[in-house]
């Protein structure tokens, strides 16, 4: 269900002195995908949702929250979704998107019903969503991963040789402020996004999955007041526009990314050196 409460993240000078629990009331949200429900949290970040919806024998629908204060979840708002379960669709206004997984489709400001489905409650479909703030409308669309302009960074020699693939984002499906798309790292490479960033003119959200068994280390902070946070399958890290955002796990993985902000170029980001991080 959603939250009733909006995630408040502090100011870098407040997260030093943290202990473990505290850092992840703050950073960390976990039940994202329940059978037959709808999750959701609101945060100060950029006024950002995150959640999930694993539909199971019966259809679910996005209902509205009192956070939004508007008649319906997306009067002001626009959303996008990449499906990483079993096929399913998402019926927006009347238009059906049929997603297989890691497919991602986009609503925009405006859509009045939004309804989330499974084809098969055996193998349900996990839509994982984001969704901010909009003052302009652009189409309701989806992408399919194969057609997400696949981008190869790293480097097997640094353990993090990986693909990126974009979806919503200034060269792909059009949005107001939304970026959002997915990283798979390749077998036997482990680090992701490193070396690491910041980004001032907006945050970032990842949500870790394909995991398996392994767990992964978060790293966030300042880039010299760094702290971490172990993730399991299918959890979400939360990053403030101050804060670095890599991680190490034990063994490959993926990672949606998502951000919204005053800027949706890609690669406007401020570097954080390896050696100078603390």
């Amino acid at each position: 269900m959603f939250q009733n409460t909006i995630r408040r993240l502090p100011r870098p000078c407040d997260v030093s002195g943290m202990p473990t629990q505290e850092l992840r009331e703050t950073f960390h949200i976990g039940n994202i995908f329940t059978p037959g429900q709808i999750a959701g949290t609101f945060t100060d970040l950029d006024r950002l949702v995150v959640g999930g919806v694993m539909p199971t024998d019966k259809p679910i629908e996005l209902p509205n929250h009192k956070e939004t204060g508007r008649a319906f979840f997306l009067e002001r708002r626009e959303l996008g979704a990449i499906n990483i379960g079993g096929p399913g669709k998402i019926i927006a206004d009347g238009k059906t998107f049929t997603l297989d997984k890691l497919d991602c489709a986009y609503l925009p400001m405006g859509t009045k019903s939004v309804v989330f489905e499974s084809n098969d409650a055996k193998t349900p479909a996990k839509f994982y969503y984001l969704s901010c703030p909009a003052h302009s409308a652009h189409p309701a669309t989806m992408m399919k991963a194969k057609d997400a302009s696949p981008v190869a960074l790293g480097a097997q020699a640094t353990a993090n040789k990986r693909t990126i693939y974009k979806f919503i984002h200034q060269g792909g499906i059009q949005s107001c402020q939304l970026v959002m798309g997915f990283t798979a790292l390749d077998e036997g490479n482990v680090w992701n996004s490193f070396p690491p960033h910041t980004h001032w003119r907006r945050t970032e959200i990842y949500f870790y999955f394909d995991l398996g068994e392994n767990i992964l280390t978060h790293f966030l902070g300042e880039p010299q007041q760094t702290r971490h946070l172990f993730m399991h399958n299918e959890e979400v890290a939360l990053s403030p526009n101050w804060s670095i955002h890599c991680g190490c796990g034990s063994g490959n993985y993926k990672f949606i990314w998502g951000m919204a902000g005053e800027n949706q170029v890609f690669d406007d980001m401020d570097p954080a050196k390896p050696l100078d991080l603390r």
